[in-house]
């Protein structure tokens, strides 16, 4: 009898340790994927875990350095932000994470991907469609889609009364039924107390920050980050003079010295792909200073209408990455748009750390590098080339069409004169 082999995006948590037992109820071959993308997990616990519930083979595949490299580091060269708030930390290893699940997938030839994500969130959506682009004929399998699995499971109340049944050891407890996603970017939180968006989330919630208010050092701190092409090269602690310059050293020195202040929590609602709403809490220290830092010399080095346009540019690609389209056509032109405005992007950025935020103090042009800013042209004591009775018609032709609507539709009324009326 030749049995179907299936990958499973394994994790070790509740939902895909039931699920890799009701995969193999189902007389599949099971051979589990954990992607090590950065969290803080104990891979071989894990490893065992799913050998003893009956995983043929168990892969941990270590893909912190991909993950950081081919896409943090171009997420922050983008400067891509979600909805304003979100900056991407589970998207983004989404299709990481996928590149290991297709490689397994070749090399033990399996015909079927098996996933863990709900049926009405993001990530399903994501893993699949990194899966089709990257292996057109896999076929998948996704339990929160299945009648007969969502029959018998309504959530993960369900969950871990089956785990309890069949031994399964799991972390989550019926009083904090939280989900959590951890990674070398950030960690998320939803589901459970949090899916009341007017609740509070309970503060022994937080795992990579203290809380600002009670926890953080009261006293401010200063690094510099360095920027070429809009890529963060480099690290520098101001007060010990230690420079952080491999990707992995960077981002973990950022995220340990912005947890400790408190940076990087944000508890919102987002617009998933789907067409839900969904409450998430999420902490992401060293990306939300990287982000800080590079939108800061962005605006320093952009010519002003590209910046605008990289801008526009700058939300399809987060809402592309949000959307599960990392590997797409539309991904791939948008990002090599960016790319060329962000050539200029090259110099350094001074930020200032103080208890749950962080700023922008001062910021310099490389020296291989020109810069827009100009120092004797923009000075108040000095006219600098710059001729300020050319100001009075540049006003006078930016008044022509007020003027002209107010020939048409009469004057414009303040709020106070239509009170008076």
């Amino acid at each position: 009898m030749v049995v179907d082999k299936v990958i499973l995006a394994y994790s070790g948590g509740l939902d895909t340790s039931c699920i890799l037992k009701w995969l193999l109820e189902q007389k599949y071959e099971v051979i589990c994927v954990l992607a090590d993308v950065g969290q803080h997990e104990n891979f071989e616990a894990a490893r065992q875990k799913a050998l003893k519930i009956g995983a043929k083979k168990v892969i941990v595949a270590d893909v912190k350095q991909s993950f950081v490299e081919h896409y943090i580091w171009p997420a922050i060269q983008m400067g891509l932000i979600y909805e304003e708030r979100y900056l991407l930390g589970t998207s983004l290893a989404r299709p990481c994470i996928s590149v290991a699940l297709m490689e397994a997938a070749r090399q033990h030839g399996a015909k079927y991907l098996a996933h863990g994500a709900t049926g009405k969130g993001n990530d399903q959506v994501r893993f699949e469609l990194s899966a089709y682009a990257l292996q057109p004929d896999l076929k998948i399998i996704a339990p929160w889609r299945d009648v007969e699995f969502c029959r018998r499971f309504q959530g993960r109340q369900d969950l871990i009364a089956y785990a309890q049944a069949h031994g399964i050891e799991v972390t989550a407890k019926p009083a904090t039924p939280w989900s959590t996603d951890a990674n070398m970017l950030h960690i998320s939180y939803e589901s459970g107390v949090l899916e009341d968006p007017s609740i509070v989330a309970p503060s022994s919630l937080y795992e990579l920050t203290l809380d600002p208010l009670t926890q953080a050092p009261q006293s401010v701190k200063r690094v510099c980050v360095l920027f070429e092409h809009g890529l963060p090269t480099a690290v520098e602690d101001l007060a010990s003079s230690q420079v952080y310059s491999t990707p992995l050293d960077m981002l973990r020195f950022l995220n340990d010295l912005g947890g400790t202040y408190g940076i990087g929590r944000i508890d919102i609602v987002e617009n998933r792909y789907v067409g839900l709403k969904s409450r998430g809490v999420y902490e992401t220290p060293g990306g939300t200073i990287l982000y800080a830092a590079h939108q800061d010399l962005e605006v320093f080095s952009l010519d002003r209408e590209v910046l605008r346009t990289k801008q526009m540019l700058r939300d399809r690609m987060s809402d592309y990455v949000y959307n599960g389209f990392w590997f797409s056509p539309e991904a791939l032109y948008v990002r090599r748009c960016i790319e060329l405005a962000e050539q200029q992007v090259t110099g350094q950025v001074t930020i200032e750390l103080s208890p749950g935020y962080c700023r922008a103090i001062a910021r310099k042009a490389g020296n291989k590098v020109g810069s827009l800013y100009n120092q004797q042209l923009v000075s108040m004591d000095e006219h600098g080339g710059y001729v300020p009775q050319d100001a009075g018609g540049f006003i006078a032709i930016n008044a022509v069409r007020l003027r002209e609507h107010v020939r048409a539709f009469g004057a414009y009324q303040t709020d106070d004169q239509q009170q008076l009326k």
